[in-house]
């Protein structure tokens, strides 16, 4: 599939979603795959940025990813993206940093998620949450001020050393 060709199906899949603050949820799609770009992802992540929610929020099933004309590479990570039900932080984590890619597709996905100004329209006790939701998950993948994420710089490890 070409990217544009992605971008259409993940737009049509969650086009009746809307996110925490009412926006069409393809607006966070849209961003997501931007921050990747932005950080030097390429077409495979790029897709697996457009995509990184679709099994999770079952807009698309495990079935039309196996099928779907797409790399092994994006396939791997959209599923490591896919938080299982009743599924831990720490494991969920743990399943990013062991695939490939997956670490720089998060690191995005947390920024647009912790925008101070997504943040700022919900309400106190959901933004208060939420902030330490993604902290959490920004601490167990290592994402700091210093290293805010992930590169497709062969000469930048894909997971950060773990004690």
């Amino acid at each position: 599939m070409t990217l544009a060709e992605v971008e259409s199906v993940a737009r049509a899949a969650h086009a009746a979603q809307r996110d925490k603050a009412g926006r069409p949820y393809a607006e966070h799609l849209e961003a997501v795959a931007e921050g990747v770009r932005a950080r030097g992802g390429g077409r495979e992540l790029i897709a697996a940025a457009w995509l990184h929610d679709a099994i999770e929020d079952g807009v698309l099933s495990e079935e039309w990813l196996t099928a779907a004309a797409l790399t092994q590479r994006t396939k791997d990570v959209v599923r490591a993206l896919s938080k299982r039900p009743g599924e831990e932080p720490r494991a969920y984590a743990d399943r990013i940093l062991a695939t490939e890619g997956a670490r720089l597709v998060k690191a995005a996905d947390l920024a647009h998620n912790a925008d101070p100004r997504r943040l700022a329209v919900l309400d106190e006790p959901t933004a208060r949450r939420l902030t330490r939701k993604y902290a959490d998950m920004r601490e167990y993948l290592g994402i700091t001020a210093e290293n805010p994420e992930n590169s497709e710089n062969p000469d930048i490890p894909d997971t950060p050393s773990r004690p």
